[in-house]
């Protein structure tokens, strides 16, 4: 449709408890760090990327926001090799479950972050 305005990125941005601990995690995970607000021991901000998809964290809550990371979700990332993702992470992370194939259709397993935050790789079965 003319002038429909499109939605471009999703960019979750999580509080975190270390952030020392979170980027060792995701860097497990294939990221990159492409965004600090200083030293990363002592940053209070940070975004990692592995292709399209990116993160974003932060230590300090802000004004009106909880204290501890809470989330009641899963995030999905969806993939084109959900069992190639499982066997280059399998010696690097514990799996929460998977890689299986579940009863709606999709190929996935998921992996829980230092601060809890459930993250899923999918593709359709």
């Amino acid at each position: 449709m003319e002038g429909t305005t499109t939605l471009e990125r999703f960019v979750p941005s999580l509080l975190i408890r270390d952030m020392a601990e979170t980027l060792a995690f995701y860097r497990k995970l294939g990221f990159a760090v492409t965004g600090c607000d200083g030293a990363e021991t002592s940053s209070t901000w940070a975004e990692v990327s592995r292709g399209q998809i990116t993160f974003q964290f932060y230590s300090e809550p802000p004004h009106g926001t909880p204290a501890a990371p809470i989330c009641s979700g899963t995030f999905y990332v969806f993939t084109n090799g959900v069992d190639a993702l499982a066997l280059e992470f399998r010696d690097k992370v514990e799996f929460a479950w998977g890689p299986e194939t579940m009863d709606y259709g999709m190929r996935e397993f998921a992996v829980r972050d230092p601060n809890g935050y459930l993250i899923a790789f999918a593709e359709p079965a």
